[in-house]
């Protein structure tokens, strides 16, 4: 795994996402089961603060799981919150010493590396989920594809390794584009949409 991705990109096509995104979608279906765009993005919310402590060795894997997403948790500036927690993340990633050692996050003991390749991919994972369910259009770099479907593949398809991450794997064609055999490895159909 490469040292020190750039999760910048991938962060500032979220938050510009979300700057898109009308509160008339806010009820709306998302690809994440059981979740509409308001609670995937407090979700996001969620996550981007506890990547931005797992970067700078805040967590510990005694925290426990994060608390399930609710959309009644969004502020009323929620837009711009977003954006200043995906700048200060991106930040905190920028740091060498956050790619070294060990870390935490959501419960889980992973070392900087692993944890880095995860807010990555949930930053682009998420990315795509609110662009499908608000109508927007999604295009990541290829090097960011591989980082998602390198991580998505190597989750295993039985319920326990999946639980609080993905769904079961959905089929998609092995001549399919990387990022939509990511996309189904992490248990998205690359077709879906509101």
């Amino acid at each position: 795994m490469a040292e020190h991705l750039d999760l910048g990109p991938a962060a500032r096509r979220l938050a510009d996402l979300a700057a898109d995104t009308p509160d008339a979608r806010l009820g709306g279906p998302t690809p994440c089961t059981g979740m509409d765009v308001a609670a995937l993005l407090d979700h996001v919310l969620m996550l981007s603060q506890a990547f931005r402590r797992a970067a700078e060795k805040a967590n510990s894997a005694d925290d426990g799981p994060p608390p399930e997403a609710d959309g009644g948790n969004l502020p009323a500036d929620w837009r711009k919150e977003l954006s200043h927690r995906l700048d200060a993340l991106v930040e905190a990633w920028r740091a060498p010493e956050a790619w070294q050692g060990e870390t935490a996050a959501g419960g889980v003991a992973l070392s900087g590396q692993e944890a880095g390749a995860v807010a990555l991919n949930e930053l682009i994972l998420h990315g795509w989920d609110l662009a499908r369910a608000t109508g927007q259009d999604y295009t990541c770099e290829e090097w960011e594809a591989q980082v998602s479907y390198d991580f998505a593949a190597s989750v295993p398809d039985v319920p326990e390794a999946r639980a609080g991450l993905f769904g079961p794997v959905v089929a998609v064609p092995d001549d399919a584009p990387l990022f939509d055999r990511a996309l189904g490895y992490s248990g998205r159909d690359p077709g879906w949409s509101a």
